[in-house]
């Protein structure tokens, strides 16, 4: 099916993760795994979202499922024959999940030792974390190399992230992190009525990786199992994709912070507010 690759320092692990649900975090994942497989790499996409299982569907490979990440860990099929290689995209391959067993199937040490024999194969392994700071989240990151962060430009989504930063932070591996901000509605940003990119990483301390728009054509393209390139979302994740790589691409994002959103900072100022966020379970 596929040869192996000489395992190389530029063969990564990246988990995609978010503090609440319904952010985007999947469709970040897809779509971020195609516009890395246009750009020419080899890209495995771990659905790690054990007992739900949406990956497929945004990528559109949910009627060829055979074997899922359960079958691998529990010795009912080779890896190779759990991976589905994308139809419209060659160089991008899904492991999906189990949808009948809970995220207690699989155990961190198992998804390191996936994410390692895909890392030999692969240029970029993407592994679609379930939301939240649960046992899915300790498998997801238990293998990163990087972590990148999706949050909405909320509130609410922000102070969930500050909890994941600070999760991440307490990992004895500790991964770097940077931070995609989806679905910002620049007119909104520009009446000081949504935050910007700039109040987002102001709060939360991390670099910035990506700004996705929102837009229309993600939801379409994910109905259809078909991530969309010339969107306006579509160059977002294409220029995420590019930093992925080491490019400086510019930001074309609306910047403009208002007074009201500058006052928000004092909520999370310092690491109290995110400490706090850590440890109040």
């Amino acid at each position: 099916m596929m040869q192996p690759m000489g395992r190389s320092a530029s063969n990564r692990v990246i988990t995609i993760t978010s503090g609440k649900g319904g952010v985007g975090k999947t469709t970040v994942t897809a779509n971020l795994s195609a516009a890395l497989a246009r750009l020419g790499r080899r890209v495995a996409c771990i659905d790690a979202d054990i007992g739900l299982r949406n990956l497929d569907l945004i990528l559109g490979v949910e009627n060829r499922i055979v074997n899922d990440i359960v079958d691998v860990v529990e010795g009912r099929c080779q890896l190779q024959q759990a991976l589905i290689r994308h139809k419209a995209y060659p160089e991008l391959y899904v492991l999906p999940a189990a949808q009948k067993r809970d995220k207690t199937a699989v155990s961190p040490a198992q998804m390191v030792r996936i994410a390692d024999d895909l890392r030999a194969q692969f240029d970029f392994v993407l592994i679609d974390s379930p939301a939240g700071i649960e046992r899915g989240f300790k498998n997801a990151v238990a293998p990163a190399d990087e972590v990148l962060i999706v949050t909405n430009p909320e509130v609410s989504a922000v102070r969930d992230a500050d909890r994941i930063i600070g999760m991440i932070e307490l990992l004895e591996k500790r991964p770097p992190s940077r931070l995609i901000i989806n679905r910002v509605k620049a007119e909104m940003v520009r009446r000081g009525e949504m935050l910007s990119a700039d109040d987002v990483t102001d709060i939360l301390s991390i670099q910035l990786i990506g700004v996705v728009p929102e837009d229309e054509t993600v939801l379409i393209a994910g109905n259809r199992g078909m991530p969309e390139a010339n969107s306006r979302s579509g160059q977002a994740f294409n220029e995420i994709a590019r930093r992925l790589l080491g490019e400086n691409v510019p930001y074309t994002h609306s910047n403009p912070s208002q007074g009201f959103f500058k006052r928000l900072t004092r909520l999370f100022s310092g690491s109290g507010a995110r400490q706090g966020s850590v440890f109040d379970e």
